[in-house]
């Protein structure tokens, strides 16, 4: 079975039922099916055929469901970049990815063709689904995820990748066309497109999409639609802690089930949610490369602190403290990087680099991180994209990025640096606020006489002076 055939269930069996709230518009499935169905044949006029690569870098929004959508009738491998990337993330993934096309409402400097949003005109195309053989081991995106290496992986992920992890999360969760699915993360995340589209499409309940999240609103968001199921990541849930008693109840008293992941959700935070709000919110785990591993039960212990169990299927052990998985949600590798994909498999197995303990009762504790990972807010920083970026600057003889605790994004990043020559933090942060992505950007810069070494030149980052 591929996507469009598992999709059906919705926009065949409930066609006419009211889908997709956005900007204050409603869709119902007949409208997602048929407005996906004409771009798909938009794209096969444009030159798009079965297995080439097409980017987009647009925010949420309803055309974005459009083309992925359209993508995935088509067989073409749908590549969302973050919104937040600038020219220089931006530039390796389309040289990485050699895409046919990008779509994007922003000028991007490249030699491929870029379609803004107003240029996709289906006014004359066909509402039929195109008639093209896709199976289930095709791919069906490419996710990129940064590499310790610091440049960008694309980890492939196929219909049988996104179907397995749907059906796994409406049977472990009940998601079901009663729910009302209120989702604010952004769709090039692999968290707000492979559990929030894909769970939607499966499940045929009504969704709001949001542009973004914005905390102000969130309160009138939750009440107006009168939302039974949320996502979010450990961020939100912070923000959402500063809504009133009186609204926590009532937004409390509609919903069903609050879902956090894509970084460790403090256990102090979990406590002070369930007081205002009346609900525990439930943990999981998963990667860009395998989705969802492990998650807290919906009926049973929800452990603080930990991401909880095994979800069906996936198999998961433990080697020198390292989770290593497989499952049907594992990926099917790097894009063009066959010596990496080789490298992060042990007999089937994925090895994840996050280190864990696993209790009597089987309930698994992420305890860190084999590499520096940084995740803040949600998003995977990894230190060594920033280091290299700043080596390039010639007033930086070394610099060492490592994460400090925040309350409201998890950790931040901090840039640790011998000057070559003087210049303030002001111009390296302007510099990098210009080449990198926002939440990449080091919330201070640290001047040092010397990195601390081991004996084999290893920078030493435990040691760092705490700033």
């Amino acid at each position: 079975m591929n996507l469009p055939q598992l999709f059906d269930l919705s926009f065949i069996g409930r066609r006419d039922a009211e889908a997709l709230e956005f900007a204050g518009h409603i869709y119902t499935f007949g409208d997602i099916d048929a407005r996906s169905n004409r771009l798909a044949h938009l794209f096969l006029a444009r030159g798009l055929k079965q297995g080439d690569r097409l980017c987009v870098y647009l925010s949420n929004c309803v055309e974005m469901i459009d083309i992925y959508l359209a993508c995935v009738k088509l067989g073409v491998i749908f590549v969302p970049i973050n919104i937040l990337y600038r020219d220089r993330e931006i530039a390796h993934i389309l040289q990485d990815a050699e895409p046919s096309a990008v779509i994007s409402d922003t000028h991007i400097d490249t030699q491929i063709p870029v379609w803004p949003r107003t240029d996709l005109n289906t006014t004359h195309c066909s509402a039929e689904r195109p008639n093209v053989t896709i199976d289930g081991d095709d791919p069906a995106g490419i996710i990129y995820t940064s590499g310790t290496t610091g440049t960008s992986k694309g980890a492939v992920l196929t219909h049988n990748n996104f179907a397995a992890n749907a059906i796994t999360l409406l049977t472990c969760w009940q998601i079901t066309s009663a729910d009302r699915f209120l989702l604010a993360l952004p769709l090039f995340h692999v968290h707000g497109l492979g559990n929030g589209i894909h769970c939607w499409l499966a499940a045929g309940c009504r969704m709001r999409l949001l542009e973004r999240f914005e905390h102000q609103k969130a309160a009138v968001e939750f009440l107006d639609f009168g939302a039974t199921l949320f996502f979010g990541v450990p961020t939100i849930y912070v923000r959402l802690l500063d809504i009133p008693e009186d609204q926590a109840r009532q937004i409390g008293n509609a919903m069903r089930l609050f879902v956090a992941g894509s970084a460790p959700l403090p256990a102090q935070i979990l406590a002070e949610f369930r007081a205002k709000f009346g609900h525990t919110i439930l943990e999981r785990y998963g990667m860009s490369e395998t989705l969802m591993n492990i998650g807290n039960p919906y009926i049973g212990e929800r452990r603080p602190g930990s991401v909880g169990l095994p979800f069906p299927g996936v198999s998961v052990k433990l080697i020198d403290g390292e989770i290593y998985l497989k499952g049907p949600n594992l990926f099917a590798g790097y894009w063009r990087n066959p010596e990496v994909t080789r490298a992060s498999l042990v007999d089937g197995y994925f090895r994840t680099g996050d280190l864990a303990t696993c209790s009597e009762d089987g309930y698994y504790t992420l305890s860190g991180r084999k590499s520096d990972l940084i995740i803040s807010a949600g998003f995977n920083i990894y230190p060594r994209e920033i280091e290299e970026f700043l080596m390039e600057q010639e007033e930086i003889a070394e610099a060492a990025v490592a994460g400090i605790e925040d309350r409201l994004k998890g950790e931040v990043p901090v840039a640790f640096i011998v000057l070559a020559k003087p210049v303030s933090p002001e111009q390296l942060e302007q510099r990098c606020r210009q080449r990198l992505a926002s939440f990449k950007v080091p919330r201070a810069f640290v001047t040092v006489d010397a990195l601390p070494r081991n004996a084999m030149g290893k920078i030493q980052k435990h040691l760092l002076p705490k700033p």
